[in-house]
């Protein structure tokens, strides 16, 4: 017979400390494609709930989420390999209150409640990623197809590992003693991009799992592989208008108004292609019924290749003033912490001409090719030994991410053959502009005089050499841990248990930056390309692919990506061989470690924590605290100079410490057999970042991107948490939400950026080091470019990060429902085979003292467009990637073989750290990434029992990413053009 979820649920709660049942009755609901979800014995009946796919994925995450002692969120697999998404970051974004950030329209980062500052897990232990942040693995990293659910906790207890704000992810794996049967599957699938021109790619996926019962005892094993291949692509156009035209400037092309002039124009194209190899593996040993030993393995393999052109027209601020525009827009800035910034005019389309003297605006092709080479291994040996009150764990773990980044970027300079030429080696192109309709679109002004053809821009001849920057970095990270956990099992009225155990804990983050930064800026070092024509090839030529634009740049030539890939050294050698052959007198050099940017930081951790657990008939529970203290000890490179004006390296160590103690209570009232409440109150840290610890400093060639100067005093953000929620399960496999949340966090991590000063007229830097009065930072190796004469050493932006001095807060509403129909089969026939999901999450921050201001170029715009002279214009630095205000839903079809679902997810605008082609600020703020949505859809048949296919789009309508400057619909400044995946496939299970 059928029942309700909660009945079911009722009967278990009479035995809580039971939780083996929970899982056993998961993995049994992956074993098989028709199972029985739960069977339970009370009073002699038998009370069954018949779910299948879909629905006993959603039936098995219900009942582990109503029985939970605090707030968490679970997701299981409907089948082996089968979780909602390809994409972990994706599978994420189904969890109420969870919005995921992409690159190049693939889910990369997760934020839980508006933050990133989150961890993530694999059964539990914690995992370390390729980069130096502290959320963990990448997500990219590890295949779907190798977990078989997803926890998120959002509410921690004493027990959980500290470390997070918004919550812990733990990605879990199969457990192979609670296996009910054989497991044996394989999944074959392709994956084809609506952008890609490299055709299908493959991504296979298979599972073994079985236990046995011996002389010594019962063994279990369970091994999941998984190998993927991806393209995906993305288009990033770009336009600067950060720089004002004033009606009484005397410029050719004053207006009776004054105008934002075109400052610079870029076309990103950015191609990404992964090649993942994924591995988990569990070993299981009961030698009887009080005891069990098990291992585990995870190891992850990623070879991610980005390619990436760009075309850039540079030098348009020499041409501000000429150029007509044809047509304008009025942008309005809006209101920026309580100032009125007021509205000005902004051009939209026209020409810039090339300029009396031929040298500007100039026309650079940028081919960046890199590579992420990342090896991950996770591995936990532990055992259990329950006793007749007392239960031990003892567990050791290690995680460990070693990353390489091989990487050449080069720069062409066109040489317009119909452009007179001047001492530096570049000339003019004239370009058009059309950035009506919201499409930052420009191309080749053909049509105008000095214009190239079609031809002039395929000829290698054409072409110089300009920049070649080369990069093998090297990251290696590690986390070993050793914990021991005891429960007591008491009989003391409603005090059931306590909990109580140990961790200690070492990790440690080494960068070691091996580069070469060549910078080529006069024709007698810059060989032509027909000197190394046999790298070249034609750009690509689809950029109107992705939104069906015309005008963009179609025909250029670049270094070619494959090459670089196939084998770097020889493209340095081919091209050190052209500088050598034109007589140059800088060689191409191999890239070599950089003492200033080396860091190496250890840090160990000792924690305690104890907790009592406690159930009445209607009140469960617990509470305890966590006690904390870590030493960190960071080394870097200490550089002087000796008299002679040699340079010295010394290795300095600095060493600090720290404690917390973190209290956290959890409460659930049983308040009905329906209706669950919950509360949670807590504190937990956040340590900053590894490389904002570092003492070392990395310069670029470029005068653009600000230097990352770390800040080796910052102190742990603090959180404390408090969360309010109502549960409703009102019908089979179907809930109905709300909660509230309030996070106060004092000394918040805030990136911080400080612009040198620009001549409003010239543009001009400070070009006379080491000091930059007026702000920014010397950069003795940066090309000067357009901020000064010609030359190398150059003032730019610094950026760093502090500790916000106020208090910050977090707030919001979490709404959520969860409704299945196939209890009502007697009345609805076919269609009780449909059920939704949804969830809409409102969240606000608030505080903080830390400001961002803005550049000398913006603070002109303002005063004209305010009327204030001098005006300076600052805002707080907010909270990146948090939008007030999102929603999910799903749409899903399960019966007679079929399922099908459908989910749409849409987030409000938020702030950006993410922009394509610049590191650097625009006006001095974070962009504001404005409202978008997203359709995903898939659907599958069970063939036969065994066989199942099935088809998944993502991304079906091609939602684009538009990025406004200072405000939210002020000044459309960045674009991402994302492309659209679909995925065929076929699996089969023994």
């Amino acid at each position: 017979m059928k029942t309700k979820l909660n009945k079911i649920s009722s009967v278990l709660n009479s035995r809580r400390t039971n939780t083996a049942i929970y899982s056993a009755a998961l993995v049994a609901m992956l074993a098989t494609p028709t199972i029985l979800a739960q069977e339970a014995q009370a009073d002699g009946d038998i009370e069954v709930i018949q779910v299948s796919g879909i629905r006993s994925a959603l039936t098995s995450a219900l009942l582990e989420k109503r029985d939970s002692a605090n707030l968490v969120e679970i997701i299981q697999a409907e089948d082996i390999g089968k979780l909602p998404d390809q994409n972990l970051a994706e599978v994420l974004e189904n969890v109420t209150g969870v919005q995921i950030t992409r690159s190049a329209g693939v889910g990369t980062g997760v934020q839980i409640r508006g933050t990133n500052a989150n961890r993530t897990e694999i059964n539990g232990v914690s995992t370390v990623g390729s980069g130096a942040g502290r959320s963990g693995i990448n997500f990219e990293d590890v295949s779907a197809s190798i977990i078989a659910g997803v926890e998120v906790t959002k509410s921690p207890d004493a027990k959980t590992i500290e470390g997070s704000v918004g919550g812990t992810i733990n990605l879990r794996t199969i457990r192979p003693l609670q296996l009910s049967e054989t497991l044996a599957s394989v999944r074959v699938q392709g994956e084809s991009s609506s952008l890609s021109t490299d055709g299908v790619k493959p991504r296979l996926s298979g599972t073994y799992g079985d236990n046995w019962d011996t002389d010594k005892g019962r063994f279990g094993v369970v091994f999941s592989a998984s190998y993927a291949e991806q393209d995906v692509t993305a288009f990033r156009p770009r336009v600067d208008r950060d720089n004002v035209v004033t009606s009484d400037g005397g410029t050719p092309n004053a207006q009776d108004f004054d105008f934002l002039g075109i400052q610079f124009l870029n076309q990103d194209y950015d191609n990404d292609e992964y090649e993942t190899v994924n591995f988990a593996g569990s070993l299981e040993w009961a030698p009887n019924s009080e005891l069990k030993f098990y291992f585990d393995a995870t190891i992850n393999d990623q070879q991610r290749y980005a390619e990436s052109s760009s075309i850039q027209a540079s030098g348009v601020s020499d041409v501000i003033g000429v150029g007509v525009p044809s047509a304008f827009e009025t942008v309005n800035f809006g209101i920026l912490d309580g100032l009125d910034l007021g509205s000005i005019q902004a051009a939209t389309k026209g020409v810039i001409p090339v300029e009396v003297g031929g040298a500007d605006p100039n026309l650079r092709v940028a081919a960046d090719t890199s590579s992420r080479v990342t090896k991950s291994e996770i591995f936990r040996l532990g055992g259990e030994w329950q006793g007749e009150n007392l239960k031990v764990v003892v567990e050791a773990s290690s995680s460990s991410s070693n990353s390489t980044n091989p990487r050449i970027n080069t720069t062409l300079n066109f040489q317009n053959p119909n452009a007179a030429n001047n001492s530096s080696n570049e000339n003019g192109t004239p370009f058009i502009y059309d950035l009506t309709g919201g499409s930052l679109a420009f191309g080749i002004a053909y049509g105008e005089a000095n214009a190239p053809t079609a031809a002039d821009m395929m000829d290698p001849a054409n072409y110089i050499l300009r920049d070649v920057q080369t990069a093998r970095d090297r990251t290696e990270n590690t986390e070993e841990a050793l914990r021991t956990d005891f429960t007591y099992s008491l009989d003391w009225s409603a005090l059931t248990s306590v909990d109580f155990g140990l961790r200690y804990s070492k990790s440690t983050s080494m960068t070691d930056q091996i580069r070469a930064n060549v910078g080529l800026r006069t024709y007698a070092d810059s060989p032509r390309g027909d000197l190394f024509a046999e790298l070249l090839t034609a750009g690509p030529d689809n950029f109107g692919d992705a939104d069906g634009r015309e005008l963009f740049v179609k025909d250029f030539l670049m270094i070619n990506p494959d090459m670089v890939t196939a084998d770097q050294d020889n493209v340095l050698r081919i091209l050190n061989d052209a500088v050598t052959a034109h007589g140059g007198s800088t060689p191409i050099t191999a890239p070599t470690s950089e003492v200033s940017a080396f860091f190496d930081i250890e840090e160990t951790t000792s924690a305690l924590y104890a907790q009592a657990n406690f159930a009445t008939d209607y009140i469960r529970g617990n509470f305890g605290v966590r006690y904390l203290k870590t030493e960190v000890a960071s080394t870097g490179n200490s550089i002087t100079t000796d008299v002679n004006g040699n340079p010295t390296v010394s290795q300095v160590t600095t060493v600090g410490d720290y404690d917390f103690l973190l209290p956290r209570i959890n409460i659930v009232a049983d308040v009905t057999d329906d209706i669950v409440v919950r509360a949670g109150w807590g504190k937990d840290i956040r340590r900053p970042d590894f490389d904002d610890l570092s003492t070392s400093v990395t310069y670029s060639t470029s005068p653009n991107p600000p230097v990352s100067v770390g800040n080796p005093n910052l102190v742990p953000e603090e959180v404390t948490s408090f969360d309010l929620t109502a549960e409703w399960y009102f019908t089979q496999a179907s809930v109905l939400s709300i909660g509230y949340f309030h996070k106060t966090r004092s000394d918040l991590f805030a990136g911080q950026q400080v612009d040198p000063y620009q001549d409003p007229v010239t543009g001009f830097r400070d070009t006379i080091g080491p000091v930059c009065e007026q702000g920014g930072i010397w950069n003795p190796i940066a090309d000067i470019n357009v901020f000064g004469p010609v030359g190398v050493g150059v003032c730019v932006p610094w950026s760093t990060t502090i500790n916000d001095t106020g208090e910050t807060t977090q707030e919001g509403l979490e709404m959520a429902v969860q409704f299945d129909l196939s209890s009502f089969e007697d009345d609805l026939g076919w269609a009780s085979g449909f059920g939704v999901l949804a969830n809409y999450t409102i969240q606000k921050f608030d505080g903080g003292e830390a400001v961002d201001n803005a550049a000398s170029r913006p603070n002109e715009i303002f005063a004209a467009t305010t009327g204030i002279d001098g005006i300076e214009v600052s805002a707080l630095h907010g909270l990146p990637d948090l939008s007030e205000n999102a929603y999910n839903f799903t749409l899903y079809y399960e019966k007679y073989g079929l399922s099908a679902r459908m989910r749409y997810t849409w987030r409000e605008a938020h702030r950006s750290e993410d922009f394509g082609s610049t590191s650097s600020y625009p006006w001095g703020f974070m962009v504001v990434q404005e409202d978008r949505g997203q359709l995903n859809a898939s659907i599958s048949y069970d063939v036969t029992e065994q066989l199942n296919i099935g088809l998944e789009g993502v991304n079906l309508t091609e939602s684009e990413v538009s990025q406004s400057c200072v405000n939210s619909g002020a000044l459309l400044c960045f674009q991402g053009l994302t492309d659209r995946r679909v995925t065929l496939g076929a699996s089969y299970r023994w």
